[in-house]
């Protein structure tokens, strides 16, 4: 059964029940990110399209936003998100693995966004919903090195992970050229605390990281 989840803007966005839902991580991401004019941008494991239709919804200055995720089902869904919006000429998808999009997107965009798969994978996925939570099918340095080949010279990589992992996250940025300048992390409440950090380097950016006032989530 598909369900309409009503964005900003009066965008929408379809799940489906038995499918992976997405979070406030998506939301919290979609609106760290900020538009250039005429911005090329790509949602990298965009699922259902989520953080790329809430980010146009608040940034519709770009020139076109590119969908790429291998998952056919989550893919299905954000073409159906795609063309309920009526936003064919602006959105485009791509049912592919983010390792091989340099194939097809070398140094093409400006802004690349992604809510990537958070944990280290171990054993094998339980189902559809463990390739969307670990890294099964797409490591944290796969990911980085990817966005790093597909953004032009001064493009900005954005996107969410968890903080416990930054000084990993900022090591395999540096490995690839992307240097980290802005970083906002959030806090989930006393008892969790802070435990997400969103992020954007600019691959050839020079050193200097500016701290953002936390975000409660």
């Amino acid at each position: 059964m598909l369900n309409k989840e009503l964005l900003d803007g009066n965008i929408v966005c379809f799940q489906k029940e038995g499918l992976y839902h997405f979070t406030s991580d998506a939301i919290l991401l979609s609106k760290f990110a900020k538009a250039k004019n005429n911005d090329v941008v790509a949602d990298f494991c965009s699922g259902s399209g989520i953080v790329a239709l809430n980010f146009y919804a608040n940034n519709k200055n770009v020139k076109s936003v590119t969908l790429i995720e291998l998952q056919k089902s989550m893919f299905d869904l954000s073409i159906e998100s795609i063309k309920e919006n009526g936003l064919e000429n602006v959105f485009s998808a791509f049912n592919m693995p983010v390792q091989k999009a340099s194939e097809l997107f070398r140094e093409k965009f400006s802004l690349i966004l992604c809510n990537p798969p958070y944990f280290k994978a171990e054993g094998q996925p339980k189902d559809d919903k463990d390739l969307c939570k670990k890294e099964f099918t797409l490591t944290l340095e796969e990911l980085i090195k990817s966005a790093s080949q597909c953004l032009k010279y001064g493009g900005r990589f954005c996107f969410v992970h968890l903080s416990e992992r930054l000084a990993e996250i900022f090591s395999v940025m540096k490995k690839y050229n992307i240097e980290p300048k802005t970083l906002s992390l959030v806090e989930g409440g006393k008892e969790r605390g802070i435990y997400l950090a969103l992020i954007e380097g600019v691959k050839g950016g020079k050193t200097g990281l500016k701290i953002k006032e936390t975000v409660k989530n």
